[in-house]
């Protein structure tokens, strides 16, 4: 079975690409893959969040803090679009962050309409220690599976990702 990304050349909204896996004569929603993957999150997010607890994180707020250790954003905008939240959120989230004292709001010295996000010496020793603790939850959840199993889940999450990401695409390519 190929479980790997489908070629870019896949089109999702092509005329047969769907397959009717599912009738709405016999639908059970806890058959549902999206109601699978939605209680799996749920559980991994509140194991999550009882992790991060010791930390002073919750599993929102380590979300940002990770973004940032990792360069993936200095600004409110680049940390919302990494962190798939809207500018507000993101806002909200980083002030309780500056409230524990594990970032703070820098403006730029080439432009003072920018406001730049940084971690302190407490945020970056807290980020450091998310790693750990993501791998230890997502391993605990994941156990009984081969690493053959969890390649091949890997590889077929990967592919629904994608296809979930083309339909967005092509949905806003199509929106007035």
């Amino acid at each position: 079975m190929n479980t790997t990304t489908p070629p870019s050349s896949f089109d999702p909204t092509a005329p047969g690409a769907a397959v009717d896996f599912y009738q709405a004569s016999d639908y059970r929603p806890s058959e549902s893959v999206g109601f699978m993957m939605r209680r799996i999150v749920n559980h991994i997010s509140r194991e999550v969040d009882r992790e991060m607890e010791p930390l002073g994180l919750t599993n929102a707020q380590w979300v940002p803090l990770f973004k940032l250790h990792l360069g993936c954003g200095s600004t409110v905008a680049e940390l919302a679009r990494e962190s798939d939240l809207d500018a507000g959120s993101m806002t909200r989230l980083l002030d309780r962050l500056e409230a524990k004292q594990l970032c703070r709001r820098v403006r730029s010295l080439d432009d003072r309409r920018v406001v730049h996000i940084e971690l302190t010496p407490a945020g970056t020793a807290a980020a450091k220690q998310i790693p750990a603790v993501l791998s230890r939850v997502q391993n605990t959840h994941l156990a009984g599976f081969s690493t053959d199993e969890w390649r091949t889940l890997q590889g077929l999450l990967r592919r629904v990702l994608t296809t979930a990401e083309a339909l967005r695409d092509a949905k806003d390519q199509h929106a007035p």
